[in-house]
């Protein structure tokens, strides 16, 4: 196993694994220092980082024994500068002390060139008198204040270093040869230290001590696997305390109110009297220690290549839990238009698992898969940041609508509609899928859920209080925000005082606001200015659902609404929108009448000449009468020998359980301007069926609107399908290609993407998408699912 990692750059360190005081495994893989390439060797000295705090409590009961300090004493006894009265050295040690991360403090108060210390670290604490996470003893949290607080107490006491107390009565005392305290304060460092990097481009590069390395406590002590069993078999014993003592390190701590925690002093007691064990990671170090106190068996792991994949699985090995393998995966040979906006550019990337792990030129592994991209762009997998595809994942879970076009997240719960997030996380488990999900919450749900029929009404401020209880628990669970659809029936009568209490617990949650906005086409003005006063008073970004100018003879102003957008953005308004690149919209025909008076035959008169073109306009559902699916307006009008208003009405009149429509209400001008707009991002607004939009927005603004008619550049035209996309929504770790970031990835030539889906044939695959990565998992390739179903919810900021 460890081979295998090490050939796939996932370690690089020392791993000893011994049983009653005997070496069962042994064994050094890889370079001691990036520059030098010196083999390491399993005498080598490693950053401890974390696993160094079990030294400090060591050097402290040695102290509590020689009746230098008590657990007990308030840390003011000994530094009098501390600002916090009732934390005691227990609390340290146990990790109860509440004290926030030295990190946090520490990092406002620095420049480059300087270096922390302890001395620094107790000074900014008494300036600053930073608030308690919580009150001492309340709860457990880890926190590395606590060892560098720990280290200072010692210093005092004992008039002596750190790195001298270690070597006075650690290290010499054990003849532990290769550990020793180390840090920037000190001048030299002895032969066996071993130096921290990461793999960046296929090259080792140096990730090792930074300007927080003057401190010590938390970290900073190095040792080898060698001197580790050492220190650990001493452990058995009293060769450096009491057995006494040293009982009370492996026993957990207690809270206020009589509780145990899992921690004792420099421990996790992962079973009590029978393992423990601590974990670090620091800079390019990370390091295990477990001792099976019950079989005497120690497991130790040392690693300096920035990874964690050993530590785990050399564990659950040794525990005879089931272990999987890392699995790597090479796309080579591609143009990498890495969703930032910048020039595409020459590369290979690496996939671990369901990361991207590596990005350069980089040469595959022994036995790994490869993928040769033939020059072709390599892009992140596109977010659809107002979808409904998510309405056809039962049926269809490969979401092929979606991924057969690049589309590799799809956010629903759009236009005030929403399903609960517990839901659709209970769907997923229940039947996985290809495509990754997030969602918002939408304001119609809400009503409904406290004002059942009775919504064409303002909401009381009891039925606007329940529902803001309901959205922020839904906001704790991931949603991404509050959705309005404000244009249709259920949220049409909710006045803006209703949706501005509702935004602001959302954006107290730091989540987003997205509407389809009141009105789109004959008080769109008014609807503009609602969503820009609703983002201003809640203090929330806000995002137009599909932007659009819906009225013929608005058409041409889209200039001076993006004016109007980007004057508010400048007064501190986030305001954002998306857009997709149709001319026709799909809904109900209801939304025709913008007064709601739905049998008013010049409301029907007006709609057919300013608000759609009914030669043009297909039923796409029409419930009770499948015969006139597929219909224009003026055929059915036709059929019925009445005016194309009055085959309005009857549609109205005969569909009060819902009918769709497809209908052109747009010009390409807007659109165009609109999908230029630098805060716009791509969106479909699709469906698994219905307006082509569904299987083919993505790839259309590819062919037609980069390649065709060059619109904007092709790293425009990606970064507002992925990363601007990304930015909108409050979605973190995908939307780029980027070394850490999830693998959602597309792989499409750009001569030939294409949309090919019409009103005619609306689940026409696109062309030119060759393969689609999600979660690390191919699920499309060359115009075929593949069910490898790796889709997720997403959660809020994840």
């Amino acid at each position: 196993m460890l081979t295998y990692l090490y050939q796939r750059q996932l370690f690089n360190g020392t791993v000893l694994i011994g049983s009653n005081g005997k070496v069962l495994y042994k064994k050094a893989f890889g370079i001691a220092h990036p520059q030098t390439r010196q083999s390491l060797t399993t005498s080598s000295a490693f950053n401890l980082a974390s696993v160094s705090k079990q030294f400090y409590t060591m050097l402290t009961m040695i102290q509590k024994e020689k009746g230098k300090l008590k657990y007990d004493d308030p840390v003011q006894r000994y530094l009098p500068s501390f600002p916090y009265p009732n934390i005691t050295i227990r609390h340290l040690m146990n990790q109860t002390s509440g004290l926030p991360e030295y990190f946090d403090i520490a990092e406002g108060n620095m420049i480059l060139l300087d270096t922390l210390t302890n001395r620094s670290m107790l000074d900014l604490l008494a300036k600053k008198k930073p608030t308690l996470v919580f009150q001492p003893g309340e709860k457990w949290e880890y926190c590395n204040t606590n060892y560098t607080t720990l280290a200072s107490i010692l210093e005092i006491v004992t008039n002596t270093s750190a790195e001298k107390l270690f070597r006075q009565h650690i290290a010499d005392p054990l003849k532990m040869k290769n550990s020793y305290v180390y840090n920037l304060t000190l001048k030299s460092f002895p032969d066996s230290r071993v130096f921290g990097f990461r793999i960046e481009g296929g090259k080792a590069i140096l990730n090792d001590l930074v300007r927080f390395d003057g401190i010590v406590g938390d970290g900073n002590v190095y040792s080898s696997v060698e001197d580790l069993y050492v220190w650990d078999q001493a452990l058995y014993g009293e060769k450096l305390v009491k057995k006494s003592t040293l009982q009370e390190a492996f026993t957990p701590g207690k809270l206020n109110t009589g509780n145990d925690t899992r921690y004792g002093f420099g421990w996790f007691i992962d079973e009590p009297g029978k393992i423990l064990s601590h974990t670090g990671g620091w800079v390019g170090f990370g390091t295990i220690i477990v001792r099976y106190l019950d079989r005497k068996e120690t497991l130790i792991v040392l690693d300096n290549s920035s990874n964690f994949f050993a530590q785990r699985l050399i564990k659950n090995m040794w525990e005879g839990k089931s272990v999987t393998l890392p699995t790597t995966h090479l796309i080579t040979n591609v143009q990498v238009i890495d969703g930032s906006g910048q020039p595409a550019y020459p590369a290979s990337v690496r996939i671990v698992n369901d990361r991207i792990r590596d990005i350069g030129a980089l040469t595959p592994f022994l036995h790994e898969q490869v993928t040769d991209g033939k020059g072709n762009v390599l892009a992140p997998g596109f977010i659809d940041s107002h979808s409904h595809h998510g309405g056809g994942l039962q049926k269809d879970p490969t979401a092929k609508a979606a991924t057969s076009q690049g589309i590799t997240t799809i956010v629903i719960g759009q236009d005030g509609d929403s399903n609960p997030v517990d839901s659709i996380k209970a769907a997923i488990n229940r039947k996985p899928i290809s495509i990754n999900v997030a969602t918002y919450t939408g304001h119609a749900t809400l009503r409904e859920k406290f004002m059942g029929e009775d919504l064409y009404r303002n909401a009381t401020q009891v039925e606007i209080d329940s529902m803001k209880m309901l959205l922020a628990n839904e906001l704790d669970k991931g949603s991404l925000g509050l959705s309005t659809g404000l244009e249709y029936e259920a949220a049409f009568y909710a006045n803006r005082d209703e949706v501005v209490d509702l935004a602001r617990v959302a954006s107290a949650k730091g989540g987003t606001y997205i509407s389809h906005v009141r009105s789109e086409d004959v008080q769109l003005e008014e609807a503009i200015d609602e969503i820009i006063e609703i983002g201003r008073l809640a203090k929330i970004p806000v995002q137009i659902a599909h932007l659009k100018i819906a009225m013929r003879s608005k058409w041409g102003t889209s200039s001076r609404l993006l004016t109007k957008l980007q004057q508010a953005r400048l007064r501190g308004i986030n305001i954002t929108a998306d857009v997709y690149p149709y001319t026709m919209w799909n809904s109900t025909p209801r939304v025709l009448f913008p007064k709601k008076d739905f049998q008013n035959l010049a409301s029907a008169e007006f709609a057919t000449r300013e608000l759609f073109d009914p030669s043009a306009s297909v039923m796409v559902r029409y419930p009770g009468r499948p015969s006139y699916e597929g219909k224009t307006v003026s055929e059915i009008a036709v059929l019925n020998n009445e005016t194309t208003p009055h085959a309005l009405l009857r549609i109205i009149r005969e569909t009060p359980d819902g009918a769709t429509i497809v209908a052109p209400s747009m010009s390409e001008m807007d659109i165009s301007n609109f999908l230029r707009w630098e805060h716009s991002n791509v969106c479909s607004d699709g469906s698994m069926q219905g307006h082509p939009r569904g299987h083919g927005a993505f790839t259309r603004v590819l062919g037609k609107y980069v390649r065709e008619q060059k619109l904007m550049a092709m790293e425009t035209a990606i970064h507002k399908m992925t990363g601007l996309t990304a930015e909108h929504v409050g979605i973190s770790q995908r939307g780029l290609v980027a070394p850490g970031y999830f693998a959602d990835l597309v792989l499409f030539d750009p001569a030939t993407v294409d949309d090919n889906a019409t009103i005619t044939n609306p689940t026409a695959l696109s062309s030119g998408i060759h393969y689609v990565w999600v979660n690390g998992q191919i699920v499309y390739h060359q115009q075929q699912t593949v069910a490898n179903f790796s889709g997720k919810f997403i959660p809020r900021g994840k």
